[in-house]
């Protein structure tokens, strides 16, 4: 600390320039804000006053144009894609903290999941099948 105190004050002076900017910088960011979210109201409540009829009829042919041939060109590529695909089982590895069984399940034998599949899913001791 120095005796005149000088650069201290011009210290003071400075951060007093900055908050200040960044007090009106938050106050206009406000006023923006909430002029954008009374044009958004006014807009919403202008749509549904003038009824729901010309939006239904958009989002119908939407639906027909976009979303259904956007969802069978997926279930294609899915398709072909699973052609040629090669189904391996991976080697079976009897991980001591894997297939815990402390009860059985209420279903089937007890020692297969609800969603069980012998391809994909080993039991505790391998994979269905496979004799070792």
């Amino acid at each position: 600390m120095l005796i005149c105190g000088y650069p201290e004050k011009q210290e003071e002076k400075e951060m007093g320039k900055s908050e200040t900017k960044m007090a009106t910088l938050g106050r206009f960011s406000k006023v923006l804000l909430r002029s954008s979210l009374n044009q958004t109201r006014r807009q919403l409540a202008a749509a549904a006053a003038e009824g729901g009829e010309h939006s239904a009829k958009t989002w119908k042919i939407l639906t027909f144009i976009v979303a259904l041939p956007g969802v069978a060109v997926c279930m294609l590529n899915t398709f072909l894609k699973e052609q040629h695909h090669e189904h391996t089982q991976p080697e079976f590895v009897p991980y001591s903290h894997l297939r815990i069984r402390s009860k059985r399940f209420p279903w089937g034998d007890g020692n297969k999941s609800l969603f069980h599949n012998p391809h994909v899913n080993a039991l505790p001791d391998g994979y269905e099948g496979h004799d070792e």
